[in-house]
């Protein structure tokens, strides 16, 4: 949720996504959950809600080059592609930045944290009626996980992570970060680690169909 005028170097002009025709579902596994997830997730006030299926989890057919382990994330299409070996990814529905809010390039995961806590950006206070901090749980915006992007040592102030409203997956209303359902957080936390490569390719540098769904505000609260 925290955003700041930072932009990392972008990772090249002419980056393409990979194309994602063929596609099966990658099934949820309780394993991933620790006690202290499903006691929280329980008592979600969102559980019911039903994610459009281009936006569940698939493993998909992947052309680009990265090496297996890099996140990448196609801020149009609402998609973030953790990559896999053999020409596949994981591919996660997310919520990405509203305009002017975006985050785009390349940084690593230098932190990350299981049900973080919140304190809103002074930015984000002036625009949205919030608290100056949420403890951790599901009714926090920052949701299960967050994964914390870095450049070399310095933190950009963006993040990938969960979310209190996973009806907005597929939009772009964040406050600049990245955020996925719960389930879908916790599966990626247990396949990365600190220091994994994170590239968010910028406006019109993916080759996947533009969504445009896009909501221009939306308070992270209910």
């Amino acid at each position: 949720m925290k955003a700041r005028g930072f932009l990392v170097v972008l990772f090249g002009a002419g980056l393409v996504l990979g194309g994602c025709m063929q596609s099966t579902v990658e099934p949820a596994s309780e394993a991933n959950l620790t006690a202290r997830d499903k006691k929280l997730l329980a008592t979600a006030p969102y559980e019911k809600v039903a994610i459009p299926e281009p936006y569940k989890r698939h493993i998909v057919a992947y052309h680009r080059k990265e090496t297996p382990g890099t996140i990448v994330v196609d801020s149009d299409a609402r998609y973030l592609y953790y990559v896999l070996p053999e020409g596949q990814a994981i591919r996660y529905g997310v919520t990405v930045g509203e305009e002017a809010l975006v985050f785009a390039g390349v940084a690593k995961i230098g932190r990350m944290t299981e049900w973080p806590t919140w304190t809103p950006t002074a930015d984000i206070k002036k625009r949205m009626d919030v608290p100056d901090f949420v403890g951790p749980g599901p009714q926090n915006p920052m949701g299960a996980r967050a994964l914390y992007l870095f450049n070399g040592n310095k933190d950009t102030m963006y993040s990938i992570h969960g979310t209190n409203q996973p009806e907005y997956i597929g939009q772009a209303i964040s406050s600049g970060c990245i955020r996925m359902t719960n389930e879908d957080v916790i599966d990626l936390y247990k396949r990365v680690k600190q220091g994994t490569m994170v590239v968010v390719l910028a406006s019109n540098q993916g080759d996947s169909p533009f969504n445009p769904r896009v909501a221009s505000t939306a308070n992270p609260f209910r």
